[in-house]
């Protein structure tokens, strides 16, 4: 998530205290050997078949003894790459050996019904609708026929920046944004999928596509799962509650094993405001009470507004009832929503049985046949929350191959129960179901507080407090260890968190301007787990409680943020770090924001604490990008073979220079900064990293 449009509002008044109320759990471990990938490689090395003859064969005695034949061993993952140093410049840097290519620019054409970008601002708002979209964040790299040539990125465009998408900024005229401006930033909003081809060592856009598509903050979705056609839903424009227009302020992503995209609404609740009696529920995500964060609600009545495409913003009750105001329009927002990028008809759909928050992506755990699914999710603002999701439906590997993958979406997405976690202070935790049975506060039920699944889920948040979650230092992405199954969090920071609010054995430091990645691993057939912290994010020269992981002036990083794992089992770690109080932390002081890379071992199965970063094998975690001034490095995407590594450049101060793809190119003047997608090769055409 951007710090440009962080919630900094501490909306937990929970003051949940979980660590000094559960008990201590005896926890079931799983019943499996679990260890590095190359481990796993060379057990499969080590199996080999042997002839036999039939029952009527002679036995034929050897004339010499055979020796055992021995495995070639496989050999062990490594880093192939030297660490790089702080940098603060213009323009990317990548190691020694490495290309890194600008691709799909904000205001890229998509197809022929938008103009090429124009660097002073003008393109219109169908331009927006027809190109890529604003502030890239989170996506996803989808094969062609398996191809690492050919394929489909799917990108999120979070958020705008007013003063570089228009001539000037944002405009009003007597209080009231014009709707041709209003029109533009709604389409630079959502989701962008790119139909892309490599020819020789450039990827380009494949221009007029049938897959190219938009998903904007105006395009119609379907509401699914238990809080699609309820009252809570039902508006002027879906008055049975099944459909929502838009989707807003797409940060993290996540993926399906049925090969569908899932994109994660963030910050969307400042986009409306309540000049009325807010609700608990619009309280507690942030719903505004003056005015949206753009005032698009300013442009409502405008003589093009098409059924309240602007008043929607707007959710104030002023009406007899739902169907005479937009009251409900934000309740279709908070959701993650289900894309498949291989079909251009299909319509994208929200799952509201995965929750109703700030989501941060959607990472699944590895699929076991005949066993529920489960996905994690973080919510990312101050004290807040993890969740998990498992499906109804056990897994059954022929649903990877269906060409329905919305319908099999539905399958596992839209039945099952969400869980909140409890970091314990002695390892161990607990996931809590947001179930209407589940006990909370002073003896009651979800069900007796809330009612419904459907109210439990609009108020997520809500019923994450009542049972006791544990408050965490915003939680963001999760990601997956592709053998172990070990379930990796990004907590990038939380300078709210001080004497009062105290501190906790998962989030164990006040003022955590730096951040940390914690880690766990789910028992099997419970909702038991183990954790750990993984690295804590620090100045190279800070003292012993700031530095606890030793981290040194070639991999020194704060607010950890993006986070994935390639099936090779890197992890790929992204920061968030070099606007924070305009380069008021040291690490911000000292580089821009980044992508380091590192080979985790597995948690130890018998204690839950295993080899984390410390200063016996710091150097293993290494620098591989470092961005321009001013920019979040996010988003992360791989080729199947390894060979084309994709990130995101959000919010630049200064690039990418005018003229070239080059992105490790400075601008010789001044240019109209535009998100970016950057494409990293290796010159010789091997795997990136290693």
């Amino acid at each position: 998530m951007s710090k440009s449009i962080s919630d900094k509002v501490v909306r937990n008044q929970s003051a949940n205290t979980p660590f000094s109320t559960v008990l201590e759990k005896s926890l079931s471990r799983r019943a499996v050997t679990r260890g590095s990938l190359g481990a796993a490689m060379a057990l499969m090395a080590g199996f080999s078949l042997t002839a036999c003859g039939g029952d009527n064969d002679p036995v034929v005695a050897p004339t010499d003894p055979v020796p055992p034949v021995t495995p070639e061993p496989v050999p062990e993952l490594k880093l192939g790459f030297e660490s790089l140093a702080n940098a603060m410049t213009e323009a990317c840097i990548v190691p020694a050996g490495y290309t890194a290519h600008v691709l799909g620019a904000w205001g890229t054409p998509l197809n022929d019904n938008a103009a090429a970008w124009d660097r002073n601002g003008n393109n219109s708002s169908n331009d927006l609708l027809n190109s890529t979209g604003m502030h890239h964040d989170g996506m996803h790299y989808f094969p062609i026929d398996g191809s690492s040539t050919e394929g489909l990125l799917v990108v999120n465009h979070e958020y705008i920046d007013e003063f570089a998408l228009h001539p000037a900024g944002p405009t009003k005229v007597a209080g009231k944004r014009p709707a041709e401006e209003v029109r533009k930033e709604i389409n630079a909003h959502g989701v962008a999928v790119m139909h892309l081809r490599k020819e020789g060592t450039n990827w380009n856009i494949v221009l007029n596509s049938k897959y190219n598509r938009r998903f904007t903050s105006g395009t119609p979705m379907r509401l699914a799962g238990p809080v699609g056609g309820t009252d809570w839903v039902k508006t002027p424009f879906s008055p049975n509650g099944t459909q929502v227009r838009g989707t807003n302020n797409n940060c993290g992503n996540g993926t399906t094993p049925w090969g569908t995209y899932i994109t994660a609404e963030e910050n969307w609740a400042a986009c409306f405001v309540n000049t009325g009696t807010r609700p608990a529920h619009q309280q507690r995500v942030g719903v505004q009470s003056g005015r949206g964060r753009y005032e698009w609600e300013t442009a409502a009545a405008d003589v093009s507004e098409v059924n309240g495409e602007f008043a929607r913003f707007n959710v104030t009750a002023s009406g007899a009832d739902a169907l005479s105001d937009w009251r409900n329009e934000v309740n279709g927002f908070g959701y993650l929503v289900e894309i498949d990028p291989y079909d251009p008809s299909s319509i994208a759909t929200k799952r509201t049985a995965m929750g109703r928050f700030a989501h941060e992506g959607a990472a699944y755990g590895n699929p076991v046949e005949g066993q529920p699914l489960a996905f994690y999710s973080g919510d990312d603002s101050r004290f807040e929350y993890v969740y998990r999701f498992v499906s109804e439906a056990v897994w059954d590997p022929k649903d990877a191959t269906r060409s329905d993958r919305l319908n099999v979406g539905a399958k596992y997405l839209d039945k099952g129960t969400l869980y909140v976690a409890r970091f314990n202070d002695d390892g161990s935790g607990e996931w809590v179901a947001l179930a209407s049975a589940t006990v909370g506060k002073d003896g009651k039920t979800l069900g007796a507080e809330f009612g419904s699944l459907d109210a439990i889920l609009i108020n997520t948040r809500g019923a994450a407090d009542f049972v006791g979650a544990t408050p965490m230092d915003r939680p963001e992405w999760t990601a997956v260890h592709p053998t172990n199954g070990d379930v990796y969090l990004t907590l990038t920071n939380n300078t709210s968190r001080n004497a009062t609010t105290g501190t906790n054995a998962a989030n164990p430091r006040l003022n955590n301007a730096n951040g940390h990645i914690i880690r766990w691993h789910d028992a099997s057939g419970s909702n038991a787990f183990r954790w750990d912290i993984f690295v804590f994010g620090a100045p190279v020269d800070g003292d012993a409680d700031t530095n606890r992981s030793s981290l040194s002036a070639l991999n020194q990083l704060a607010s950890p943020d993006g986070l994935a794992f390639d099936n090779r089992g890197i992890m790929w770690i992204q920061t968030d770090n070099g606007l924070d109080g305009g380069r008021n932390n040291d690490v911000a002081k000292a580089t821009n924001d980044q992508m380091l890379a590192v080979i985790p071992k597995p948690m130890s199965e018998s204690t839950g604490t295993g080899p984390v970063i410390n200063a016996s094998n710091q150097a293993e975690l290494r620098r591989f990008f470092v961005g321009p001034n001013e920019a979040e490095v996010t988003g992360i995407a791989f080729t199947p073979d390894h060979t084309s590594i994709f990130l995101n450049i959000q919010h630049p101060g200064n690039w990418p220079a005018y003229g070239t793809n080059d992105a490790t190119a400075s601008a010789s003047g001044t240019v109209r900064p535009r998100s970016s997608t950057v494409v990293i090769q290796k010159i010789d055409g091997t795997p990136v990293g290693v």
